[in-house]
C-alpha cells in the first residue's frame, strides 16, 4: 500500500503558493533588469570633454600645492609632544 499525496491533491500546479513564491525571485530580477535597461537608455551619462579632465588635473595640482605648503604647519603640530630624538628632519621627506 502506497502513500501517494499527489493523487490526493488534484489541484493544477498554480494554484500551490509556494509555486508562486519560487517564481517570484527571478520574475523580480527580470523586471530589475529591464527597469535597469529603461534607465540606462532613457539618461545617458554626459560625455566628458578632454578640456574637463584637464582641468580637473590642474585642480588637483594646486591642491596638491596647497597641502605641501602646510606641511611645515602638520609637523609641528603633530610633534608638538615627541621627544626631540624623533623629531624628523626639516626638507626630508620619509619613503
Amino acid at each position: 500500500m502506497s502513500n501517494n499525496n499527489a493523487a490526493l491533491d488534484p489541484r493544477p500546479w498554480y494554484r500551490f503558493p509556494l509555486v508562486w513564491m519560487v517564481i517570484s525571485g527571478p520574475a523580480c530580477v527580470v523586471v530589475a533588469g529591464f527597469a535597469t535597461l529603461w534607465i540606462a537608455i532613457a539618461m545617458p551619462d554626459p560625455v566628458i570633454a578632454d578640456d574637463a579632465s584637464r582641468q580637473a588635473a590642474e585642480t588637483i595640482q594646486s591642491h596638491q600645492a596647497a597641502a605641501d605648503r602646510l606641511t611645515p604647519a602638520l609637523v609641528g603640530r603633530n610633534h608638538a609632544a615627541t621627544p626631540g630624538a624623533d623629531l624628523p628632519v626639516p626638507g626630508v621627506k620619509k619613503p
